[in-house]
């Protein structure tokens, strides 16, 4: 099933020429003189047009997109109730500023949110621009309704590019180094990891429990804010019963936990979020990337009380819930609504987990499997060991991209193959890339 206007675009991987090809090589070196060297481009290809799962470059190449723009592109790209809701919105107006003159659609994305994220009790939302943003509103709000300071974060999170969320980030390279100091009062536990650790999730979370109330003390603790499947990290997935240990932990203490949805969020996990896999409610849920289907928007959904402790104009931003972004939200909401994709993300995990795991048979590389939903990884380490392998990933990456697949490298050690598809992709089409990626590792 291909959700796209665009009948010119083929369903099938086609590469007709090298990649990169001559006119994408030719746009790279125009970039180069005009953007920042800051900005990395992990595969330069210079897209024209896309549809579902099947990217157009600029060399007529078709490359089967198993990113999703880094799970943005949930529903598919070029989706035609995405582009009519937009292109009607754009037609009416583009901006006003919500905290100027407010807008119903804002208000809809604000009663979505508080009707998808985990829980039944009273809600309210912020809208913002990106998860970055919100994760930083978050932990504002926490500290503003607690009175608190200190925020506990975990080993392997990221969180974002700014000074706060870089504070709250763990890995240096790319994203902290050399542009300190950060924000203070934020302290660091460990993470379950069931590959590296071996502890169940009850011990797991034992371990980071002792640790913040002997470092920082529960009294002092804000908020506990953790990825409830990390995602730059390496996808991943504690131990059963960490992320319930946690939760109950910070409700004990008077503690806000923040569950940070933005990749794990919207369906991608195979449920809405990521803590309904095991009931866990957390106090506020930060969301963006798969909400709004390509446009720039973020949200922080809460627990009214908390929402409502902060002073009039303590949150907001001039673009944060612009309308045209909130009404692609509506649009992409219904669209995962209308055609269950919750419930594809759930195939796609059965599909790709079986192949990856008899794939793991053959080889000495893949240490571990692991994801939910349509957010899969493999870790992959030196033949015989843990010990992670990140030449490896960089050599699976660039066997894939030459091809026309996007595979993507993560991790704390940069050993991680993770795999988002849009939640569209046929089976045909995850058939090729995952064939692709069975190609990249045997030929290792």
């Amino acid at each position: 099933m291909v959700s796209s206007v665009d009948a010119t675009i083929g369903t099938e991987r086609k590469v007709v020429t090298a990649i990169p090809g001559p006119k994408s090589q030719a746009m790279h070196a125009r970039r180069k003189t005009v953007v920042s060297a800051g900005v990395t481009n992990g595969y330069p290809v210079y897209i024209d047009r896309a549809a579902g799962a099947i990217l157009l470059d600029i060399d007529g190449n078709q490359i089967l997109d198993l990113g999703s723009g880094i799970a943005v592109t949930s529903i598919g790209h070029a989706v035609p109730e995405l582009i009519a809701a937009v292109n009607e919105q754009v037609a009416a107006f583009t901006h006003t500023c919500f905290m100027v003159t407010p807008y119903e659609s804002y208000v809809k994305v604000c009663e979505e949110l508080a009707a998808l994220t985990p829980g039944t009790h009273e809600k309210r939302t912020a809208l913002f621009n990106s998860g970055a943003e919100a994760v930083e509103n978050a932990v504002k709000i926490a500290r503003h309704a607690t009175k608190r300071q200190a925020v506990v974060v975990f080993d392997h999170a990221y969180h974002g590019r700014t000074n706060l969320t870089m504070a709250l980030t763990a890995k240096n390279m790319p994203y902290r180094d050399g542009f300190g100091p950060f924000a203070p009062e934020v302290y660091r536990v460990p993470m379950s990891y069931p590959f590296h650790d071996g502890l169940s999730g009850a011990e797991a979370a034992a371990l980071a429990i002792k640790q913040i109330e002997t470092q920082v003390g529960a009294k002092n603790v804000a908020a506990v804010l953790i990825e409830p499947i990390q995602g730059e990290g390496g996808f991943i997935v504690p131990a059963e019963g960490f992320l319930p240990a946690l939760s109950k932990w910070t409700t004990d203490n008077g503690v806000v936990f923040i569950a940070d949805e933005i990749q794990s969020g919207f369906g991608r996990t195979g449920k809405w979020f990521a803590c309904d896999h095991e009931g866990v409610v957390p106090d506020m849920v930060t969301t963006a990337k798969g909400l709004a289907g390509g446009m720039p928007l973020a949200g922080v959904t809460g627990r009214a009380d908390l929402m409502d402790a902060v002073h009039e104009g303590g949150l907001g931003g001039t673009y944060g819930g612009n309308p045209v972004a909130a009404a692609a939200a509506l649009a992409s909401i219904n669209v995962m609504r209308d055609r269950n994709l919750l419930a594809r993300a759930t195939e796609l995990e059965g599909i790709i987990t079986s192949y990856l795991t008899d794939l793991a048979k053959d080889v000495t590389i893949i240490g571990e499997v692991r994801g939910r939903g349509a957010m899969i990884a493999m870790e992959l380490v030196e033949p015989g060991t843990k010990t992670p392998n990140a030449a490896a990933a960089k050599a699976i990456v660039k066997y894939c991209n030459d091809r026309g697949v996007i595979a993507l490298a993560c991790g704390t050690y940069g050993n991680v193959i993770r795999l988002l598809p849009p939640l569209v992709i046929t089976d045909e089409q995850i058939a090729d890339g995952l064939s692709v990626i069975g190609e990249a590792v045997r030929s290792l």
